[in-house]
């Protein structure tokens, strides 16, 4: 056993490890810095441009169906109609099931209306029942709600970050192989220069 300590061992020291150069790669190629800057591309377009694109559709389309409910609310009213004839509904149904239903109603000229609207439950010829009518006083659809205008704003929000992504996915793939075949053509003219001297045709 040694008492005296670990041996000292003779002979240069192992080169301490540098850090690696800085400064252009010689072994990375155009097509290379191409595709980094394409992916750092692809990454913003993901994280910046996809919720900018989305949430501005949104917001777009949930305006755009707001101004459509606002002029439909101001162009239609309500008023109370009677059923023209009794509205039985199936056995075992919900009473609050919309139905279509003949109604009459006097407009404001005095003049007498029949037509088909929407009603609600069930009823007996000459029920009261409430109709939306146009400024003309025809009968008309109810007025678009604003829940709509949310659920389109979504919906468009949607569909706009699921085309940008594929929009990004599907160019990100396209240059990738573009990139690739021209590696694959370099590589090939390089190695029709260099394959004679490497394998020693040339020394024959």
């Amino acid at each position: 056993m040694n008492t005296h300590g670990p041996r000292r061992v003779f002979g240069p020291r192992p080169p301490l490890l540098k850090r690696p150069a800085r400064g252009p790669n010689p072994l990375r190629r155009r097509t290379d810095r191409i595709q980094t800057w394409c992916t750092v591309l692809f990454v913003l377009i993901l994280v910046v441009g996809l919720p900018a694109a989305a949430i501005s559709a949104g917001y777009a389309a949930h305006a755009s169906q707001m101004r459509v409910v606002a002029a439909e609310t101001s162009a239609r009213h309500q008023i109370t109609a009677r059923l023209a004839d009794a509205t039985p509904g199936p056995a075992h149904s919900d009473v609050r099931e919309p139905r279509q239903a003949r109604v009459r109603w006097v407009a404001d000229d005095g003049e007498r209306h029949t037509g088909t609207a929407t009603v609600s439950g069930d009823g007996d010829s000459g029920d009261e029942v409430r109709v939306w009518v146009n400024r003309e006083g025809a009968l008309a659809q109810p007025p678009s709600s604003p829940s709509t205008a949310r659920t389109m704003g979504w919906f468009t929000g949607c569909i706009t970050a699921a085309t940008v992504a594929a929009l990004a996915f599907t160019g990100r793939a396209r240059v990738r192989r573009a990139l690739d075949r021209r590696r694959y053509a370099r590589w090939e003219a390089e190695w029709k220069v260099v394959e004679p001297a490497w394998s020693g045709r040339n020394r024959r």
